[in-house]
């Protein structure tokens, strides 16, 4: 039973962007904190790396020609259906933090 509250202090630009794209995806807010929290769990710590690069890098340091390059592979992996529906991941995931 979902019965607690979250509450926390974030950007409100970061706040905003995540948000919109979270409604464009279909997936609320609390899907996402939940999922998380279920992985914070399962690996027992926080479910990604948390460094920081020897370099980093900002889309103002990639070229155009590998910026495009990049986005022509993500279109082209996208439009030969090398991707699975959102609804199949998160069934996936739901059964890994059931075990």
């Amino acid at each position: 039973m979902k019965d607690s509250t979250v509450s926390a202090r974030v950007e409100t630009d970061v706040k905003n962007e995540a948000e919109d794209i979270l409604q464009k995806l279909g997936i609320p807010v609390s899907v996402v904190i939940n999922s998380l929290y279920r992985q914070i769990i399962y690996c027992h710590g926080i479910p990604f790396s948390l460094t920081v690069p020897s370099e980093a890098r900002t889309v103002d340091a990639i070229s155009d020609a590998e910026l495009d390059a990049k986005l022509q592979h993500s279109y082209a992996q996208s439009a030969a259906g090398e991707g699975r529906p959102l609804g199949d991941v998160f069934d996936d995931l739901e059964r890994t933090l059931d075990k």
